[in-house]
């Protein structure tokens, strides 16, 4: 059974705290467990010398020197790209440094990087594949934890990742953009780098964040190291990631929009990433401010989240009026300009969509200093898009009532705990919702996920993605949920459920047979499809063999019911 994206990914959300003492707690656990005690003071001297050796070693090879800041989610993938990458005649052309920062969340990362080991687990095989290369054979990526090594690049990228934390759950407007961790970490790249070191964003940050943010402080650090007279070569080009199998092919062979503080800046940009990225079939968008590749990645999501929104209230008047919403997205479909018509679930999640309109929205009132209210669509449709998954618990109860149960006396499976189909990410899923929802109305919730052994939004929601962040917070009797895990085998998930839920279209749940399903259960059950996993064939036989169904924009439903039940009094 596949098994994915597990606390590696989690973990990465840590904030780093660029003061660094070195003080308790002394040890750091890996997701396996291990422990990585903490460098002390002297540690730091040693580890510099080993890294000054490396550079010089990489330099008389002709091969540049790339730091990357922050070895999470996109950092680690990054990193291993450009250590991976070869000049004309093939041969390596970066030397690259992982710089993750040595706190008891994060440093494990640094030892696990230098076994050759990536500190994120993927279901892109290609991920493990990479990352053992480039340490173990090439030689060309290692990682350490000392800020000093900055002193050494002749590039430096950003992957501090920079939040949106929400205040309210389903209103985004009560909310802020976290960019401290990021700040701390243009401060110590002040400090630290060369003047001619270009310096590469590529976090998804809030609009004017490089020009208003990062150059104030690099150039007061430049200033305050005596190079009044030299301006920091600022760039941001912002990555496109997605998790899954093609999750390198997404930073490596995928477009690339970039753009620079400055004309140097935004040439050595474009040379680096050509370097590095498959240019050729993939070119580069090259923009003249920073802002507007801010903006762009900002509107690029905005823009998605507001189509999957905007069929919410679709999905509604469907399941309302006896119309099922797939087939009329099909019929759309066929008409060229409008083939990417999307029907959006239990919510959108990942990490992207539900935050990223929420960074223009606070940029504008607090980086650019606009008060009126401008944004309308943006915000709306990140709302929408945060709350759909509670639709799924009322049809829950409504399924469930019809066989003359309720929530608060039945055992619900939710198959599916991804946020997308055939992948091991939770990132901001609607299943989460769901199951918090469903728990709050005093249901037995269990889960299954082909691809996850663990669903750490549940398991460490003390501290996951960060202390007092969790979802928890939003909904009553959670605490339970701290204890609670997934079911390795489906058969067990659904024994004896009295309601069961689809909720991720994984091709495992695609392929699952009523008659299966209801012996696996043992007995008739309610069913709420929320992804469109059941055909019209296999909702008459649900209903054949006893179940009730209905699901998210499957108005139909009762149609065929009607057809069932009425063929059955005959």
């Amino acid at each position: 059974m596949r098994k994915g994206i597990g606390m590696a990914r989690s973990t990465s959300k840590s904030s780093p705290a660029m003061k660094s003492g070195h003080s308790a707690p002394h040890v750091s656990i890996c997701p396996n467990n291990e422990k990585f005690p903490l460098p002390s003071t002297g540690d730091y001297t040693q580890e510099f010398k080993r890294l000054q050796r490396l550079v010089n070693q990489q330099r008389r090879r002709g091969r540049e020197i790339v730091v990357v800041m922050g070895v999470g989610f996109v950092g680690a993938v990054m990193a291993g790209v450009v250590a991976d990458a070869v000049n004309p005649q093939g041969q390596p052309s970066k030397f690259v440094i992982g710089m993750q920062r040595p706190s008891p969340r994060s440093f494990w990362k640094i030892s696990y990087l230098n076994r050759g080991i990536a500190p994120v687990e993927a279901d892109d095989p290609e991920v493990a594949r990479m990352i053992s290369r480039c340490v173990l054979e090439k030689k060309t990526l290692t990682a350490t934890f000392t800020y000093d090594v900055l002193g050494l690049a002749d590039t430096v990228i950003v992957d501090i990742q920079c939040d949106y934390h929400k205040d309210t759950f389903g209103n985004v407007r009560h909310g802020h953009a976290d960019i401290k961790a990021l700040e701390e970490c243009l401060k110590v790249v002040g400090e630290k780098i060369r003047p001619e070191c270009l310096v590469l964003i590529e976090t998804t940050v809030p609009p004017g964040t490089t020009e208003y943010v990062a150059y104030p402080i690099i150039k007061n650090e430049f200033d305050r190291r005596g190079f009044a007279d030299r301006e920091p070569l600022l760039a941001h080009s912002f990555e496109r990631v997605m998790p899954g199998r093609n999750y390198v092919a997404s930073v490596r062979d995928f477009w690339r929009v970039c753009s620079g503080i400055n004309p140097e800046a935004r040439e050595k940009a474009v040379a680096f990433l050509s370097s590095v990225l498959n240019v050729a079939q993939y070119p580069i968008t090259v923009l003249d401010r920073p802002i507007e590749s801010e903006t762009c990645k900002i509107v690029e999501n905005s823009y998605r989240a507001a189509i999957l929104a905007f069929m919410n209230e679709w999905s509604l008047f469907a399941e309302r009026n006896g119309v099922d919403l797939l087939k009329v997205l099909q019929a759309i479909k066929i008409r060229p300009t409008h083939s990417n018509i999307m029907f959006p679930g239990p919510g959108i999640g990942g990490y992207c969509l539900p935050k990223d309109g929420g960074l223009g929205f606070w940029s504008y009132h607090t980086l650019m200093g606009f008060e009126d209210d401008i944004f309308k669509l943006t915000p709306t449709a990140i709302d929408i898009n945060d709350t759909r998954a509670l639709r799924v618990p009322q049809l829950v109860r409504d399924a469930l009532f019809e066989m003359g149960k309720i929530v608060a006396a039945s055992k619900v499976a939710v198959l599916g705990a991804s946020y997308r189909e055939d992948v091991g990410d939770t990132r901001y899923s609607g299943s989460e919702i769901i199951v918090r929802k469903l728990t709050e109305m005093g249901a037995e919730v269990v889960a299954h996920d082909p691809y996850l052994t663990h669903w750490w939004e549940f398991e460490k929601q003390d501290t996951y993605p960060a202390p007092g962040h969790s979802l928890s917070r939003f909904f009553r009797n959670q605490q339970k949920l701290s204890d609670w895990r997934m079911q390795d085998r489906l058969s067990a998930a659904l024994r004896n459920a009295d309601a069961v839920i689809l909720a991720v279209r994984h091709k495992d749940y695609l392929e699952l047979d009523p008659d299966e399903v209801v012996r696996m259960i043992g007995r008739p059950a309610a069913l709420t499809d929320c992804f469109g996993l059941l055909d019209d064939r296999k909702i008459r036989r649900y209903i054949e063999l006893g179940c009730e169904v209905n699901g998210l924009g499957r108005g139909h439903v009762k149609r065929i019911k009607d057809e069932v039940r009425g063929a059955a009094a005959r």
